[in-house]
């Protein structure tokens, strides 16, 4: 993904939703973007446009995401350690 905004060859990127790209400063990204004469074109236009919802929005899928990730590593971390024993 780095190697995508850092190639000023790519003129486009193409993004199913704007999270996929990034969480948050999405915003940012896309006029940093522009004022190369480049551009982000995101493919599902149901997305929220009210800023404030998607900010709540992009905390609470960040903040699971952790959650749920931490989890997951706790429970290899106990899967493996059950496997040495």
């Amino acid at each position: 993904m780095i190697g995508l905004l850092r190639d000023p060859k790519v003129g486009v990127i193409l993004v199913e939703h704007r999270d996929r790209l990034m969480r948050f400063g999405f915003d940012h990204l896309e006029a940093a973007l522009a004022a190369q004469s480049r551009s982000v074109l995101v493919v599902d236009p149901d997305e929220r446009t009210d800023d404030i919802v998607r900010e709540l929005h992009e905390v609470i899928v960040s903040m699971y995401a952790r959650l749920y990730g931490k989890r997951s590593a706790q429970n290899r971390a106990k899967k493996a350690l059950e496997a040495i024993a």
